[in-house]
């Protein structure tokens, strides 16, 4: 009695002994992993979204197994695990379909990783107006901060089904617009002239010339005509920012500054007008004649 006693207390503190022991080991792993995490970021172009992934699956493998071992040292419970593994097919068939939509995104996830449609810190647009930076992708949802540093959740086979827009995709250079209309009055040429001239002034602008085009001599900046409208003709320029968050400042800036250049050089720019009609005063008109 006493011997079975001593087993089952040795059991107990084995199982104990495993638990504290796999929730330090997986704290250590993860601080290790925050540490090269953060030495990735620190790197020129660094991709952390491997490591981020790999912590996530590594730490989720750590955490069954050490459950698992701590199990099977209980005799108790490893009689209740042996019974469960009798019944392994219908077990597995259960979760199976329990746990469908959980496999399902973390199956997703892999695919993201592997195939990298987005990365970390890549931003996105979505369905919906949806739109914001990847903060995290975890093995079952990503993490996106929008432009108000709102966290949008969304499940990773969800997303690995939508059509997105990834701004950072094969390069962080992206094109901005900046499109005017002016008066059919107005010099055509002075306002096109006008409009590179900003582009070329601002300091966020970059050249996007190949080589062959610079040794072809094309302008760094070009705007063009790019329709006839009711009231307007309508011109478009291209402006090149290093990333995203360039290309949103140097569009505003542009906007402001191509205006007043046009006001300082009188280059109007087309409003609508409305003419009101009274026809009560018209019938009295004609019954006064």
């Amino acid at each position: 009695m006493k011997e079975i006693l001593l087993s089952n207390i040795a059991s107990i503190v084995l199982f104990v002994a495993i638990i504290i022991i796999t929730f330090f080991v997986a704290y250590l792993f993860n601080k290790f992993f925050k540490r090269v995490i953060k030495r990735s970021t620190q790197e020129i172009d660094a991709d952390p979204t491997n490591y981020k992934f790999l912590n996530y699956l590594i730490s989720a493998l750590i955490y069954i197994i050490g459950f698992s071992l701590a199990i099977y040292t209980v005799p108790a419970l490893r009689a209740i695990a042996n019974s469960m593994l009798a019944g392994a097919g219908i077990l597995a068939l259960a979760i199976g379909l329990a746990s469908q939509q959980a496999l399902g995104n973390i199956v997703s996830g892999i695919f993201i990783i592997i195939f990298k449609p987005f990365r970390i810190n890549d931003r996105l647009k979505l369905k919906d107006n949806l739109a914001g930076i990847v903060e995290d992708i975890t093995l079952r949802h990503t993490v996106i901060r929008d432009f108000e540093n709102k966290r949008i959740i969304i499940p990773n086979s969800v997303i690995s089904n939508e059509v997105i827009t990834n701004s950072d995709f094969g390069g962080d250079k992206i094109i901005r617009w900046i499109d005017f209309g002016i008066s059919y009055d107005s010099n055509v040429k002075k306002a096109k002239a006008i409009m590179c001239e900003e582009i070329l002034k601002h300091p966020l602008h970059v050249d996007p010339r190949t080589p062959e085009a610079i040794a072809n001599g094309d302008p760094k900046a070009v705007a063009r005509v790019i329709s006839l409208g009711d009231s307007s003709v309508n011109l478009r320029a291209w402006a090149w920012a290093a990333n995203a968050p360039d290309a949103f400042v140097l569009g505003c800036d542009l906007l402001e500054s191509i205006k007043e250049r046009f006001d300082a050089e009188g280059i109007s720019i087309p409003f609508p007008h409305r003419t009101i009609v009274y026809k009560n005063e018209e019938k009295e008109v004609e019954e006064n004649d």
